[in-house]
């Protein structure tokens, strides 16, 4: 399996011209682009992920429906959908397409987890609506997904208070304000 690559940028968020592997994008803290997608039901409740208990940062947390690195000349929206269908495939006979998404806003973190993990990473945040979600249909890549799960506000604000979920603050206060429109 080859290592997926990933571009490099400066810490403006534009590309170096440079590329590597994502293993060495961390250990050095390079800085470098992911997604994250919140997925919306016709209820308004927001599918949620437990992340694999053999992941290297956020082990067996629950997170957004959806996070990953883009690849080496791929764009966010081609990386969303990667993602989607990647890891949270949705087992209805389709593939999601770019234009169903919609921005909302990117963001930066900084963040040392070890001496060979730093997290130096801009977000682009998106949702997806879709009717006719069911977690029965939902199919998870198990080495990355442990369980899925769909929650309201309410449910989505309390995990927030009791740290219960992946730390994504700017993006659960943008989705919950979006949800509160709904």
């Amino acid at each position: 399996m080859s290592k997926e690559l990933i571009d490099i940028l400066d810490e403006n968020g534009v590309k170096t011209g440079e590329v590597t592997t994502r293993e060495e994008i961390h250990k050095k803290g390079l800085w470098h682009r992911s997604i994250v997608v919140a997925i919306v039901n016709e209820k308004n409740e927001v599918l949620l992920q437990q992340r694999s208990f053999d992941k290297e940062k956020n082990a067996g947390m629950w997170d957004i429906s959806v996070a990953g690195h883009i690849s080496n000349g791929q764009d966010a929206l081609s990386a969303a959908a990667r993602e989607i269908n990647e890891e949270v495939s949705v087992s209805l006979g389709y593939n999601v397409d770019i234009k169903s998404f919609r921005y909302m806003f990117s963001y930066r973190v900084q963040k040392k987890f070890s001496e060979d993990f730093i997290e130096n990473q801009f977000y682009d945040f998106f949702i997806l609506r879709k009717e006719g979600l069911a977690i029965e249909n939902i199919k998870m890549q198990e080495s990355e997904v442990q369980a899925i799960k769909f929650v309201d506000i309410n449910e989505l604000i309390k995990m927030q208070e009791e740290n219960n979920i992946v730390e994504r603050k700017p993006v659960y206060d943008e989705l919950i304000n979006y949800l509160h429109r709904y």
